[in-house]
């Protein structure tokens, strides 16, 4: 029901609050809906997201910004009657969050327990002694970093405790600095989930989606415009072949080169010695994953009707493989096809001996458990979008740029921008783009190119941000994974993320006005590559 108007009528229980008559845009039957606010459609229902990212910025903590912007919406929604505002939060907000997300808390579930699994059983070591032996020079070592961060797309806590543990031999024995490594884990990790449509990070994105909306289909379209993510990896290309190290990461460099010191300052953290299964090999990491992406691709084509059942009234799509892709819901198939892929998993490792029935099942409560912040900021950000959808602040944010044409061009890159700012002050790109989607996809009409743009903007401000942090959960793994001070880390990343974010910037602005990407793309590589370039011949000669 879409409310066309804002005709009160009195109710039957209540002296003080009425009902909205409201009008469906696709059926045009009229109804109620459980809302008489005084400040529907006005600056105020903008008010709680506003005030969430003000205190998320103020105490640089996400949990009780939102719930406290959960709180606000709930009581303007209500007039400021107590008891149905508590009534809203927890039915409309916090209740309705769970039901609604619900296959994707289980979905992130099934891949702490995966990533627990996979350690356990010995594969990602495997895979790290491997590497140790083929790998010949400082550049494939390089290089072996960064396909191995890609590789392990699936769950960015998964790629940062597993690349860091098994390329760090590799990268040791060919003198390549531990700021180095930790730089290409991290930029390895948010940046690679963000484009990954079989990832946690898909699945939460794709929760956001407006009703009528294929979330996973979404998140494809913004794939291409993802310029941040897409040109960090062109970075590090770049910087792997060309060694045109620049800031505090060359000092580290030539350290480690000439002097063999991998640290050179900061805390000079011991090793751990972990006990895994010496019967393990490289497959029993590489397996887990392609069985986890085939299996959840055919999941979500089998949703979408692809096989011709009537699943959310798929039939039509039967056969055809994009269509049911488009259809598809990645609250139901990821889910469905991660549970399946998890059981093969550990039936496999049961078979190859490298773990136990018992072993197994103690990594189910280990895998929750480091999904527990993921699964917070979900819950309390669709909480806040569904409590605050019932003020209207999106037929406001509609009015408000009717009259804006000239200015929505601009909109991607300010949308770029503030969502780096916020994710940088709060530490996580969860709590961003779980307060901003919901904005950015009622900016623009449906079917409007800069929807796609937009919405890509805000992922990759959201990762920007995340990525400069020095309080994001994921800068800190990737300096713990790398057995790198984390200052160190913070000092020597920034940089680069910050010449990448530039670039970044324009190239949304850019893409604001051509609505191409395969033009803009080529554009942020050749200016990518220049700034490199440029800097190097600044700073003088490369590392």
């Amino acid at each position: 029901m879409v409310r066309t108007d804002v005709t009160t009528i009195d109710c039957a229980t209540c002296s003080d609050a009425g009902e909205i008559l409201a009008e469906c845009e696709e059926c045009g039957g009229v109804g109620t809906v459980p809302s008489g606010s005084n400040y529907y459609a006005t600056f105020v229902s903008l008010l709680p997201p506003i005030l969430a990212i003000i205190l998320a910025l103020v105490t640089k903590e996400v949990y009780s910004s939102l719930f406290l912007g959960i709180v606000i919406a709930g009581l303007f929604a209500n007039n400021f009657h107590a008891v149905a505002a508590m009534d809203t939060i927890l039915g409309d907000g916090l209740i309705g969050a769970v039901e609604g997300t619900a296959g994707i808390f289980i979905f992130l579930v099934v891949l702490g327990i995966l990533v627990a699994l996979v350690n356990k059983a010995g594969g990602s070591a495997a895979f790290g002694a491997w590497a140790e032996k083929h790998i010949k020079s400082r550049t494939g070592a390089m290089f072996a970093t960064f396909v191995l961060g890609i590789l392990i797309f699936i769950d960015d806590y998964f790629n940062c405790l597993t690349v860091g543990s098994v390329m760090k031999p590799v990268t040791d024995s060919h003198k390549i600095s531990r700021a180095k490594l930790s730089y290409l884990i991290d930029a390895t990790a948010a940046p690679v989930c963000m484009i990954a449509p079989i990832s946690s990070w898909a699945a939460a994105v794709s929760s956001y989606a407006p009703e009528g909306t294929s979330g996973i289909a979404m998140f494809v379209q913004a794939i291409p415009y993802n310029f941040y993510s897409l040109l960090t990896f062109v970075f590090i290309i770049v910087l792997c072949i060309s060694k045109w190290d620049f800031g505090p990461m060359k000092l580290h460099e030539m350290n480690a080169i000439n002097k063999g010191d991998l640290f050179t300052s900061g805390e000079r953290i011991q090793e751990e010695e972990e006990v895994v299964s010496g019967k393990a090999k490289v497959v029993d990491l590489v397996l887990p994953i392609v069985v986890l992406i085939i299996i959840c691709v055919l999941a979500l084509i089998y949703v979408g009707g692809f096989f011709g059942v009537d699943i959310w009234g798929g039939t039509e799509c039967a056969g055809d493989f994009i269509a049911s892709f488009g259809n598809t819901d990645a609250t139901f198939g990821l889910p469905w096809g991660s549970i399946i892929a998890l059981v093969l998993t550990i039936a496999y490792f049961m078979l190859r001996r490298l773990v136990s029935f018992k072993e197994a099942m103690e990594c189910v409560p280990k895998g929750f458990i480091a999904m527990v912040p993921a699964i917070l900021i979900l819950t309390f950000a669709t909480a806040l979008k569904n409590v605050n959808s019932l003020m209207g602040y999106a037929t406001y944010v509609e009015a408000l740029l009717a009259n804006a044409s000239a200015l929505k061009n601009l909109l991607p890159a300010v949308i770029f921008i503030v969502a780096c700012v916020l994710a940088f002050a709060t530490g996580t790109s969860w709590g961003t783009f779980g307060i901003l989607i919901p904005i950015v996809t009622v900016i623009f009409e449906a079917g409007d190119p800069l929807q796609v743009i937009g919405m890509s903007a805000c992922l990759a401000g959201a990762v920007c941000g995340d990525h400069c942090s020095p309080i994001s959960d994921t800068t800190i793994m990737s300096s713990a994974g790398a057995r790198c001070d984390h200052l160190n880390h913070v000092s020597t990343q920034l940089p680069y993320a910050i010449t990448v974010a530039v670039v970044s910037f324009i190239s949304f602005v850019l893409a604001g006005y051509i609505h191409n990407w395969y033009i803009v793309f080529p554009i942020g590589v050749v200016l990518t590559v220049g700034a490199m370039f440029v800097i190097n011949k600044i700073s003088g000669k490369k590392a």
